[in-house]
């Protein structure tokens, strides 16, 4: 398991490509603190809209199109891409509790396909944010 990359996965590299074409700018891997919880660290992180992408590899976190179980120790593999998918899901729900938005890829989609994913979530973002409680105090109190 020593050659299998934390971060700068090729499909990772593609989608991040694409996302900086669209001129994006982001952070890489960046550790996001939970209380009580080890941080959790996303593939790719939009600090200020608050969205988190995780790109996940197909046999690693148990894809149901590409992921196949191994022939060799497979007790071990399934066990293993079972504690990935618990974590997966576990990381997903307390981001989302702490008003981050979760977006998981998985290594086989379209890199572009993927980038415009992932905007999308930022333009939600951006609109939620320009329409939610504080703003428009803010804006109320600017023009009084």
């Amino acid at each position: 398991m020593v050659g299998n990359r934390r971060r700068d996965s090729g499909p990772e590299l593609l989608i991040r490509s694409a996302l900086h074409r669209a001129g994006h700018r982001f952070r890489v891997d960046l550790p996001i603190r939970v209380p009580g919880r080890r941080p959790v660290r996303p593939d790719v992180v939009f600090t200020r809209a608050k969205v988190a992408v995780f790109v996940d590899g197909c046999f690693w976190h148990g894809c149901s199109e590409h992921g196949r179980s191994p022939r060799t120790n497979s007790t071990y593999w399934t066990a293993k891409i079972e504690l990935n998918q618990n974590r997966d899901q576990i990381q997903t729900e307390v981001l989302a509790r702490l008003g981050w938005v979760v977006v998981r890829i998985w290594e086989h989609e379209d890199p572009d396909a993927a980038a415009a994913d992932i905007i999308a979530a930022l333009r939600r973002q951006a609109a939620r944010d320009s329409v939610s409680p504080a703003s428009a105090d803010a804006t109320a109190a600017a023009t009084a």
